[in-house]
């Protein structure tokens, strides 16, 4: 008999449905829901102000929700909390005085900086994990836990390609410290990566305009520059496939790897981050990533050698699969 799990967790880009795959493929029967109720880009940016603007919205939303969750006997309720989180700790309670057996994993892929409400849910949760290694060392009942590869980055990985269409790529959500160091990067970049390839995602129009008023990052960005639906899954793998080079930057206060160094890791392309703390990972090597700090090195061994492929053992130590084994032992 398949055990059954509960997935709370926003719905960003693929890994929602990454991730149920995975854990069916681990025997698994999976009931999935966003962790907001709607994608709507007027609700995901008043969550992001204000979620008690749209209480009632969220209260409809949540009893459909309690409707499965009344019907069944869950053995995991697994909650991936990030920004979006709508639900309140008061749901969260009736969560679990309706399936009291089962065990309750957190998983925090956003740092405690950013979403301190986090900090209120946690005590409701058997085990709880956070990508942020600040995060747990200053909480003891979170435990370190890195973001994962999908098998779409090792399947790019295994194909082995030697001729790119891009130097390099960038596809990510435009939060304003990382629109500025991305931009800072392509000029820089220009003469030695000339074939660039950059999407800056905003999740609605209202949240572009919101950021471009209130923040100085993006005071002189142009509306053209940005796309307010995510890059289609068959599109976003041929970028992959077709850059040499992946660009990261991660959000102020974040010290965490965001998934996207993760899915260079995976797709066994080069990276250009500015998170500093990568160089303490085990995956790290000189000739596949580069810390940005402002300039540009030419002379080092990342613009000189070649991929030097990572050892197997540490490689597969971040897929997706042994991310869900850890999460759910």
């Amino acid at each position: 008999m398949k055990r059954k799990l509960l997935l709370i967790m926003p719905n960003f880009f693929d890994y929602p449905q990454a991730i149920c795959e995975e854990l069916e493929n681990m025997g698994y029967e999976v009931d999935c829901f966003d962790d907001r109720p709607s994608t709507n880009g007027m609700v995901k940016a008043i969550i992001r102000v204000n979620k008690n603007l749209i209480g009632q919205y969220i209260n409809r939303y949540f009893k459909k929700v309690m409707k499965t969750v009344c019907a069944k006997k869950y053995d995991v309720v697994f909650l991936i909390s990030g920004q979006s989180l709508s639900f309140s700790e008061d749901m969260i309670q009736q969560i679990k005085d309706e399936q009291p057996q089962a065990k309750y994993v957190l998983y925090q892929w956003d740092s405690l900086k950013n979403f301190p409400y986090i900090e209120k849910i946690e005590p409701y949760f058997d085990k709880c994990y956070s990508f942020d290694k600040n995060d747990v060392a200053t909480h003891g009942n979170l435990k370190f836990l890195p973001l994962f590869y999908t098998r779409r980055y090792e399947n790019i990985g295994n194909s082995k390609k030697k001729a790119f269409q891009y130097d390099f790529c960038f596809v990510g959500t435009a939060h304003p410290k990382k629109y500025k160091f991305i931009q800072m990067m392509t000029r820089q970049l220009k003469e030695v990566y000339p074939n660039q390839f950059v999407y800056y995602f905003f999740p609605s129009r209202i949240v572009f305009f919101y950021r471009k008023v209130m923040n100085p990052e993006l005071r002189h960005a142009h509306y053209s520059e940005f796309h307010f639906d995510p890059l289609a899954g068959k599109e976003m793998d041929r970028v992959f496939a077709d850059s040499k080079c992946v660009l990261d930057s991660a959000q102020a206060g974040q010290i965490g790897l965001t998934i996207r160094v993760l899915e260079a890791l995976g797709a066994k392309k080069k990276l250009i981050t500015t998170n500093e703390d990568v160089v303490n990972y085990d995956f790290y090597r000189e000739e596949n990533i580069y810390v940005y700090n402002g300039t540009f090195d030419y002379t080092s061994r990342f613009f000189k050698d070649p991929y030097r492929e990572v050892d197997p053992s540490i490689y597969e130590q971040y897929s997706l699969r042994n991310w869900l084994t850890e999460i759910l032992k």
